[in-house]
């Protein structure tokens, strides 16, 4: 399903990665504010938290399209790709470990190839629409825990994307140095502000976020650190 506003002439193309979380958010917010045509593609890879994230995204389009920004919404399902991976945040994986994104506990999350996967799809559809950028949200937080998620992985998918679309597709992470506390002060600075509320971080399969998983923790303490209050609904807080 694609959901589509109005053209404008002489825009930037961008495709981005929505899972409808801060990050992703913020990173919508953010290219449309430069001005940015953007494609967000949204992926259902089988994890625990999917039906939720995908609602996320789907509100989180709506809230732009409503204010007239140059929306596309690609969504795919890749669930089969998946089935065999071992990891905790896909329904064949076992319970979502609890506790700070630094303990060792939050690596059983990880998920072999995710964004190389993800990536992929994107610079294939970047070549398709003319498009010269790929974005992902990903941040210093993401660091630790995830491969796929740090500096020099993206410095390689980079070299790989730009070779691989005959140089005409580059990477682009605009918070991998940002912590998510920098992040949420991106997100408020713009206009319109990022609707944090619509937004999706929990990876456990409930309607109210857990507030006890590592991702939580860590959403939880970015607005903490801003001595904000946390608009979402947590079963524990």
């Amino acid at each position: 399903m694609v959901v589509v506003t109005q053209k404008r002439s002489g825009m930037k193309k961008v495709v981005i990665g929505l899972s409808g979380g801060m990050d992703s958010a913020t990173l919508l917010g953010y290219l449309l504010d430069q001005g940015a045509e953007v494609h967000c593609c949204s992926f259902n890879y089988g994890s625990k938290h999917n039906k939720w994230e995908l609602e996320a995204a789907e509100s989180i389009i709506d809230y732009y399209i409503e204010r007239d920004f140059p929306i596309y919404w690609h969504k795919y399902d890749i669930e089969q790709m998946f089935r065999k991976a071992s990891s905790a945040l896909l329904t064949s994986g076992g319970e979502i470990p609890e506790g700070h994104y630094k303990a060792d506990s939050m690596k059983q999350t990880v998920v072999p190839g995710r964004n190389l996967i993800f990536a992929s799809i994107m610079a294939s559809l970047a070549g398709a629409l003319s498009a010269e950028e790929i974005a992902l949200g990903v941040h210093a937080g993401d660091h630790y825990i995830y491969p796929d998620c740090r500096p020099e992985f993206i410095k390689a998918l980079d070299q790989v994307i730009f070779l691989s679309s005959d140089k005409t597709v580059q990477v682009t992470t605009p918070f991998v140095y940002k912590t998510k506390a920098d992040i949420l002060l991106v997100g408020y600075r713009l206009n319109p502000s990022v609707p944090y509320p619509m937004t999706r971080t929990c990876y456990k399969d409930q309607e109210f976020a857990c507030g006890k998983c590592g991702s939580c923790v860590e959403r939880l303490e970015a607005f903490a650190e801003h001595g904000l209050d946390d608009p979402i609904n947590y079963e524990t807080k």
